[in-house]
């Protein structure tokens, strides 16, 4: 299957977790207090305008989509995971947002690094489901297995353009997206 297919099966995915989380009742929240108080914490160690927090975004987005597409082979649910877990995430706590405080803060918040990090999580959890479908494939079928190399190759590039979409996406995030939220 081409590449152009893997990303429009990880935009799906992405998608039905969206959907997901449009679906989940706000009263949730009360099962994710203990969640959301150590991301406070956190956020209050990790302040905007540090480049201690730029390198802390960069290397947690880059490890995550490291270890989808390393553990891609077994079944390729890391990936799917990852997509529809994101995409839960991202809905569920926009919702919550929008209906909290307003939609112009959700766009101010999401939109300054979003614009490069999602379609880095995208072209990266593609590659991931594409090699990780690939291994399957090659480990069923013998007379496969000579396209697992160049399917690595391939799909190794794309992980790269999406590693390096993040560092700019991570600057963003810690220098210019605060100054929409203040």
């Amino acid at each position: 299957m081409s590449y152009k297919r893997w990303i429009f099966v990880a935009v799906g995915l992405f998608g039905i977790g969206m959907a997901s989380g449009l679906a989940t009742p706000v009263s949730i929240t009360d099962f994710l207090a203990e969640d959301m108080a150590a991301l406070r914490e956190l956020a209050a160690i990790l302040g905007p305008f540090q480049i201690s927090t730029a390198v802390f975004i960069f290397f947690k987005n880059v490890t995550a989509l490291l270890l989808s597409f390393v553990f891609s082979p077994l079944l390729c649910l890391v990936p799917v995971l990852a997509l529809t877990v994101n995409g839960w995430v991202l809905s569920f706590v926009s919702a919550a947002v929008v209906q909290e405080e307003s939609l112009g803060l959700l766009l101010a918040g999401l939109l300054p690094h979003g614009v490069l990090e999602l379609p880095a999580l995208i072209i990266g959890e593609a590659a991931a489901l594409s090699f990780g479908t690939m291994a399957i494939i090659a480990l069923i079928a013998k007379e496969k297995r000579n396209l697992l190399l160049p399917n690595l190759k391939q799909n190794l590039r794309y992980l790269l353009i999406a590693c390096v979409m993040l560092l700019p996406a991570a600057i963003i995030e810690t220098y210019i997206t605060p100054l929409f939220l203040t």
